[in-house]
């Protein structure tokens, strides 16, 4: 028995790049909020739905850090073009050096 969003499988997570992953937490997140806010009010009417929330926020975050440390692949497109926090913040250096 799957819990969580049907189309957040980790299947189909790992056909999607960063950026998209990055924006499915972040409306997560804030379905998450909605719910405890209607919970906390009394008005929630699937209390299933806090828990298949939270599952989904927990296999994007293992899906992103599993990237980060290369136990899973990158999808094609986000593999042509890797950003590391280091080569970012070398270009930013970079331009900032230039500019003076």
């Amino acid at each position: 028995m799957a819990i969580g969003s049907k189309n957040l499988t980790p299947e189909g997570l790992d056909k999607i790049e960063d950026s998209v992953l990055i924006e499915e937490l972040k409306k997560a997140k804030e379905e998450l909020f909605n719910l405890r806010f209607q919970s906390a009010t009394g008005q929630l009417e699937n209390h299933g739905r806090l828990r298949a929330v939270k599952r989904d926020i927990a296999r994007i975050y293992t899906i992103i850090r599993e990237r980060e440390l290369g136990i899973r692949a990158v999808p094609a497109v986000a593999a042509a073009a890797p950003a590391t926090k280091a080569k970012k913040a070398a270009a930013a250096e970079a331009a900032v050096t230039e500019e003076a």
